[in-house]
């Protein structure tokens, strides 16, 4: 960082991890315009194709989003017909996510994806670990309860 000029745009981390999320969701469009799901609802679908059911508040808790950003994504995917949205037996303030044959089934046309985003970097197996690793070093340095 240059400290004699802070505020320089090329020493601010956040415009770097800003920019390089603004390429990937780019690289990820087409392929999952095919799937006809967006980025975001791609990440819910991975969370149910790993746990399903999910609550709605564990499914926010995962993908680090509140039920208001995650309500109208799942009221999609449910319009979709990916998902089913119920209430839960146990507790009925509790709303479960579950994924319906056609959810179960998009699964196989997703396995590619991401081989498919791993050559679009450009990047050898080593640096892609690496990154992903330091990434996950700062989110959990970034969330870390004081």
């Amino acid at each position: 960082m240059n400290i004699e000029n802070p505020l320089l745009l090329s020493n601010q981390m956040c415009f770097s991890i800003y920019a390089c999320s603004r390429e990937f969701t780019k690289l990820y469009t087409p392929i999952l315009k095919e799937l006809k799901i967006t980025y975001p609802q791609y990440l819910v679908m991975i969370a149910l194709w790993e746990h399903e059911p999910l609550s709605v508040k564990q499914l926010g808790n995962q993908l680090c989003l509140d039920s208001g950003t995650l309500t109208p994504l799942l009221k999609r995917l449910e319009e979709a017909q990916l998902v089913i949205r119920k209430r839960s037996q146990e507790d009925e303030r509790s709303v479960l996510i579950s994924l319906t044959e056609k959810g179960i089934g998009l699964k196989e046309k997703a396995e590619s994806i991401p081989s498919q985003i791993f050559e679009k970097t450009g990047l050898t197996p080593e640096q892609f670990e690496e990154y992903s690793h330091n990434f996950k070093e700062l989110f959990a340095a970034l969330t870390k309860k004081s």
